[in-house]
């Protein structure tokens, strides 16, 4: 059966042998070539400040996958356009690489909101500005804290340091205006209830001090039964206050007569 090979020299055999497998070497880096595309270069286009889907269907057609490998948001340029791509832009790669985009997003992402109030307001400014938030409006309201935000709100609600509220949203901050120079009388609220003294105070931008007894359930409708500073001094004389000062106000739950506060409440 071997007869054909014993029949030769060694070294015709081996010479045979040495070809054979130089051939069979040859096949397997052609099929390898014809399985890899090896010596196939491709340009990669330029899909920046593309749409994605544009920008997608683009290296494709050309030969290449596509990765998104992060999405971002800035809110100066379109979104949903690419903004970054991997490898650059003219890059000659070979076929069938990847191209990684980074996208714009189409919906800004959600931030915490900043602790605004009790700074001063370029500061404030400096802050939102960082926070990648807008000044709505401004409002001045008096206050001793002059030149100093005292609230921050979102859609005319006030918001709290940490809330979560979308890239770019508009805020409105309160800020003092100092102290007017006009002396308010003191009004007299004793006996009255909560709500019917705030409105009167809010009238006049007096803030107010809340100091509850224990069983005060209801604060809007409990009663004055003593205020600092009171409507007279001790000599019978009228007590003045400025708009923006703080009053204290006392509360119960029930109505009490001034002759015996002392005496009920100590």
């Amino acid at each position: 059966m071997f007869s054909f090979i014993t029949k030769r020299p060694l070294w015709v055999n081996m010479l045979a042998a040495a070809t054979l497998f130089f051939l069979l070497v040859l096949l397997i880096l052609q099929l390898l070539g014809w399985m890899t595309k090896h010596g196939e270069y491709h340009t990669v286009p330029l899909v920046k400040g593309k749409p994605m889907d544009e920008a997608i269907k683009l290296l494709e057609s050309q030969g290449f996958e596509v990765a998104i490998q992060d999405s971002v948001y800035t809110d100066t340029l379109a979104k949903g356009i690419v903004i970054k791509q991997l490898p650059d832009p003219n890059a000659t790669v070979k076929i069938n690489r990847t191209v990684f985009i980074t996208v714009n997003r189409y919906i800004p992402p959600m931030i915490n909101m900043p602790s605004l109030e009790g700074k001063p307001l370029n500061f404030a400014l400096q802050i939102m500005e960082r926070s990648h938030l807008k000044l709505g409006d401004t409002i001045f309201r008096t206050d001793f804290m002059k030149g100093s935000v005292i609230e921050q709100q979102y859609r005319g609600v006030r918001i709290l340091p940490g809330d979560k509220i979308q890239w770019g949203s508009k805020i409105t901050l309160i800020v003092s205006k100092g102290l007017d120079e006009t002396n308010i009388i003191v009004p007299d609220l004793v006996g009255m209830t909560y709500a019917e003294a705030k409105a009167e105070l809010d009238s006049m931008n007096v803030l107010v001090t809340l100091v509850t007894t224990p069983d005060v359930k209801d604060t809007m409708n409990a009663y004055i039964y003593k205020q600092n500073p009171p409507h007279f001094d001790e000599n019978k004389r009228l007590m003045y206050i400025k708009p923006g000062m703080v009053m204290d106000l006392f509360l119960s739950p029930v109505m009490i007569n001034l002759t015996d506060t002392t005496n009920k409440l100590k």
